[in-house]
């Protein structure tokens, strides 16, 4: 009994232990369950949060009067020459027959007030100057310049004239502006430049006004490199009639395709259109006119300075012109702009368009006379009057109130407010950084999204400046992973254009070289994991192209053990231009090494009139068989086909030399395989430490940056500072009140020396003394008179307002300031007086006058 109570009791346990096991096996997949759920109910809570985005608003940019400090201003900002007023009583006199005789034209831009207050006409704000830089003396880089340079400040009101046009000088200081800023700026550069360009009031649309690009495309300017030489092609031998008609066909389905396009591009452009705009033909803008005819401008554009972009004058975004100015003279519009700008005529000579203000102008004006007119004078005594008249009449342009426009080579440099500048286009994002901000050089980055939410990147590029790899550019396709590189001419690998999706070593990329800066002459190579092909131009052996196929590698691949485990090759063919040294039939075309199969395929070039070539083909064999013995070439180890057939080409000896020559020439390709496999590897090695360290290049001429020379220079600095010492301390003679009072004429004695000596250390000794006691002095004073103050404050706390009280925390604080700043210099006094004192005892020893007299003190 008891033995089965315990088996009941053990098989109670095993259920108990069982059921228990159960339990927490449910337990652990219902927790395991529950973890799952709360990863993805995490993961969905992050998703949501990641598309709430939070845009934090940026602060606006102000660019007023009370943000310009005029207190350094010269006297030509504050006040007005007699010219000047003359000039605006002019401009008002001009003003008020415009509005009588035009009423329902808006009021002229004429003589707005500058940041001192004063107004200032218009013509006189621009200041023609040319700038040292280069890259300045182009309306394009000078726009860009301008735009980068820059900050746009919008208009205090969009449908109204500004009030204020501060000088250029002002404008360059705080790299802020309006239109009318941006465009007077950018005008006086033209000018200088020698363009003939004007500032231009009048009205835009809203885009244009706000510098909205978010609908404009962003446009990158390829550089097309002509084709030094040209290839004749070869005589075409196709029917013509055929060759129309699947010209007709393609044509049929070219014009479809574009008639599919541009209905597709009308309809993008429908949806991309903005919306209505109330104040459309009312916002006031102001840009720049540049004529032709100067600096060879075939054709009159505007610039818009906020984009530097050039528009012809029929443009769409500009809808109306109300006048126009240089620095020598002031025109208004006459012509009626219902249809915006498209049917304006800029002959400024033409005063029935153009209303001039002053009668000096360059441009050539139509004769106001009439006929009838000019007949009641006689010709002498007419022209005298005409003179006189325009004497009386005629009145210059003033010269500019703007001092001189300069740019320092460091703002030149860095361009961009605060060294980075972002612009939002339509689909793009185009970034701009000073050179040398980054430290790999990145200068400027376009990046190009997918649709207009600009969420997710196509493709990316980036330009540099400044590589010592001499990268210039690289491009990014994030869709196919594929990876661009340019680089400038110089490398010492002539390495030109490089395209890649990874750095591994046997994987798909291109290389493009300068081929003239290689010895090898090679053009470019593209490479994959089973081939390698090379293009060559311009070498003494005629080859233009080399392809190898490849097997499969038994062994993995490893960088270190590439020359003990090579790809094993498959065929190597090559091909040649044609050597007009030789025959056609003894030129060879191609050159086919089968190295799997043992075999050598030939195949030359195709004489003049023929349609076909002569090939041969050749079955590689030992020299020697297995025993030993020598083998014979025998007919059947080469076959050949002879466009001409020739006797000597028949003969066993001559096919045995050429395929003798052909073994040694498969030895020597497979050679130079092996060194394009190796420098592939190098080049990649090299590429990346350079992208790892990126160190960038430093002008000789660039002091700030260059080490060497700024520590040449502070070492220079350094010496010439010392020597300036030596020099001072050379005037300063330190005997000259004591040898006064000794006779004039006489020699120095032993006893006259040494009683110099002592006089002039004890007179040192005293004043260094006497500077302590100075300082301890008013040390005391100033003790003494905070205590007063302090026991003044005792006295009458109860009494004293907040006034009194701030102002005797005030003193309390200047007096504890010049105490410290007192017993700083005591200390230091202290610690300096003796090592003063025994500089000036070794300069007495060594002093030529009383040296003789004390060496034996020394």
């Amino acid at each position: 009994m008891e033995v089965l109570k315990e088996k009941i009791e053990e098989e109670e346990a095993a259920e108990r232990e069982a059921e228990a096991e159960q339990a927490a096996r449910r337990a652990a997949e219902k927790e395991r369950e529950d973890t799952i759920l709360n990863q993805e109910e995490l993961i969905d809570l992050e998703q949501k949060l990641s598309e709430i985005e939070v845009h934090i608003p940026e602060d606006p940019v102000i660019f007023s009067k009370s943000t310009i400090d005029t207190s350094t201003l010269p006297p030509s900002y504050r006040a007005n020459s007699a010219k000047e007023q003359l000039l605006l009583q002019v401009a008002d006199n001009f003003a008020r027959q415009y509005n009588h005789l035009c009423p329902d034209r808006e009021p002229l831009f004429l003589h707005p007030l500058n940041e001192c207050d004063v107004p200032k006409f218009v013509s006189t704000t621009i200041r023609p100057t040319l700038m040292p830089y280069p890259e300045l003396y182009n309306w394009d880089s000078c726009a860009e310049f301008v735009s980068d340079f820059l900050t746009m400040v919008p208009l205090p009101s969009a449908i109204k004239l500004p009030e204020y046009l501060f000088s250029p000088t002002s404008v360059l200081k705080y790299q802020r502006g309006n239109c009318f800023d941006f465009s007077i700026l950018l005008c006086s550069l033209l000018i200088g430049a020698g363009y003939d360009a004007y500032c231009v009031s009048g009205y835009a649309t809203q885009d244009l006004c706000s510098m909205d690009l978010t609908r404009e495309v962003a446009e990158e300017k390829e550089k097309v490199v002509p084709k030094k030489y040209t290839i004749k092609p070869p005589r075409d031998l196709r029917s013509k009639f055929e060759l129309a008609q699947v010209a007709k066909k393609e044509a049929e389905i070219i014009a479809a395709q574009e008639k599919k396009r541009k209905e597709e591009e009308e309809r993008l452009l429908e949806l991309d259109k903005p919306p209505p705009d109330p104040m459309h033909g009312l916002r006031i803008h102001a840009w720049v006119l540049i004529l032709c005819g100067r600096r060879e401008v075939p054709e009159s554009f505007f610039i818009d300075p906020f984009t530097a972009r050039s528009y012809s004058t029929q443009d769409e975004h500009f809808l109306g012109i109300e006048s126009i100015w240089n620095h020598k003279n002031y025109w208004v519009n006459m012509q009626d702009c219902w249809n915006g700008c498209k049917d304006l005529i800029f002959d400024l000579g033409d005063p029935v368009r153009w209303e001039f203000l002053l009668l000096e102008t360059e441009k050539p004006y139509l004769s106001l006379y009439e006929t009838e007119e000019e007949e009641e004078f006689t010709e002498d005594d007419g022209i005298e009057n005409l003179d006189k008249e325009d004497e009386e009449n005629n009145f210059d342009m003033p010269g500019s109130w703007v001092e001189q426009i300069s740019i320092s080579p460091k703002d030149f440099e860095t361009r961009c407010p605060l060294g980075k500048k972002v612009i939002q286009y339509k689909q793009a994002k185009l970034e701009k950084w000073t050179p040398y901000l980054n430290g790999n050089g990145l200068v400027s980055r376009l990046t190009i999204y997918e649709n207009v939410d600009c969420h997710k990147v196509v493709e990316i590029r980036e330009w540099y400046k400044n590589r010592e790899d001499l990268l210039e550019m690289r491009q990014v396709d994030k869709v196919s992973n594929w990876t661009t590189e340019y680089f400038k001419p110089g490398h010492f690998l002539a390495l030109r254009v490089h395209i890649y999706k990874n750095m591994i070593p046997e994987t798909e990329r291109t290389m493009e070289f300068y081929y003239l800066a290689r010895v090898d002459g090679l053009v470019k190579r593209t490479e994959t994991s089973r081939s390698m092909t090379e293009y060559y131009e311009g070498r003494l052996d005629f080859l233009a192209y080399r392809h190898i196929d490849y097997g499969i590698r038994t062994k993995k691949f490893n960088i270190n053990s590439a020359d003990s485990n090579p790809r094993p090759l498959l065929k190597i063919t090559e091909r040649f231009n044609r050597n007009l040294k030789q025959l056609a039939d003894d030129d060879v075309a191609e050159r086919i090494f089968v190295v799997s199969e043992e075999r050598i395929l030939l195949r030359y070039h195709c004489r003049e009139d023929y349609i076909t070539t002569s090939k041969r083909e050749f079955q590689k064999s030992n020299d020697v068989d297995n025993k030993g013995n020598k083998i014979i070439m025998t007919p059947d180890m080469c076959i050949s086909y002879e466009v001409e057939p020739r006797e000597h080409t028949k003969k066993l000896l001559f096919q045995y030399e050429m395929m003798m020559e052909l073994k040694n020439q498969e030895r020597i390709s497979k050679h130079q395989v092996w060194e394009s496999e190796m420098e592939v590897l190098e080049i990649l090695k090299i590429r990346e430490e350079e992208e790892d360290t990126h160190n960038l290049t430093v002008s000789i001429y660039d002091t700030k940056r260059n080490e060497k020379s700024k520590e040449q220079r502070e070492a220079l600095e350094r010496q010439a500072q010392e020597e300036h010492m030596r020099q001072v301390e050379a005037e300063l003679d330190y005997l000259a009140p004591f040898l006064v009072q000794l006779p004039p004429g006489e020699k120095l004695t032993r006893w006259q020396a040494l009683r110099l000596k002592d006089e002039c250390l004890n007179d040192f000794k005293q004043r260094l003394i006497d500077k302590a006691n100075l300082i301890q002095a008013r040390f005391e004073k100033e003790t003494q008179e905070l205590q007063k103050k302090q026991q003044w404050y005792q006295e009458n706390q109860v009494t004293m307002t907040m006034e009194d009280e701030d102002a005797y925390l005030t003193y309390c604080s200047q007096a504890m300031f010049r105490i410290r700043i007192l017993e700083q210099r005591l200390n230091r006094h202290k610690e300096l007086a003796p090592q003063k004192y025994l500089a000036l005892e070794e300069k007495l020893y060594r002093d030529p006058r009383l040296i003789e007299y004390l060496k034996v003190f020394v």
